[in-house]
């Protein structure tokens, strides 16, 4: 019986940047177009008696020391992180048959990192980080509806400021796997770790 056809891309580990989040980069600006939000991706949380929690976010912050991404600190998974500030991403590209995943710790990110991103977004959103209490039960959603008219009319004229609540977590990865899917589940698994001396280390891994 012959294989199934292959249209994807094999990874081998000697094409395979040395930093991971250079390899990233260079996965993610070739998922740009292919999806309606390519920055989606499953954030996973733990609390201190290791009782996980998992949600979609969107990756609004790639550098050279991690990724991160920007929400209400009160929110469970900011509760979680203040708790155990350790965290797993997952992206995943389904046209290309791609997946990262990006584990290690977090950090809440610098204030004027977040400054900087509040100000990029609409004033619509900016008003929702002061109204909404996230994670916290509502009794209907005319009370939060009401609470967005009293933002409104409290920062009318004037620019809106980022609320001391809401701001970056940043995730500087302990471990990073690229996955690529292959026929008859024969996937690509390269993963990095760090080494003592600096840099990162590149294994293949069975699928």
């Amino acid at each position: 019986m012959s294989e199934p056809s292959e249209p994807w891309v094999p990874l081998e580990v000697a094409d395979c940047d040395p930093d991971p989040l250079i390899q990233f980069a260079r996965w993610y600006d070739e998922a740009k177009g292919l999806v309606p939000e390519p920055d989606a991706v499953c954030l996973a949380t733990a609390s201190a008696r290791a009782v996980p929690s998992a949600r979609m976010v969107l990756l609004r912050y790639r550098g050279p020391e991690g990724v991160g991404w920007y929400t209400n600190y009160g929110s469970r998974k900011g509760a979680e992180l203040a708790e155990n500030p350790v965290a797993a991403v997952t992206w995943y590209v389904e046209p290309l048959g791609r997946s990262v995943r990006l584990e290690g710790p977090v950090e809440v990110m610098a204030p004027e990192l977040s400054d900087a991103y509040f100000a990029s977004r609409p004033r619509a959103s900016q008003i929702g980080a002061h109204a909404s209490a996230q994670s916290t039960p509502l009794d209907s959603r005319a009370e939060l509806e009401a609470r967005v008219a009293a933002i409104e009319a409290r920062f009318a004229g004037r620019t809106v400021p980022r609320p001391e609540h809401w701001g970056g977590y940043l995730l500087r990865p302990a471990r990073v796997e690229f996955w690529q899917h292959r026929a008859s589940r024969l996937h690509d698994r390269v993963v990095y770790t760090p080494v003592a001396s600096g840099g990162w280390e590149r294994t293949r891994y069975s699928p």
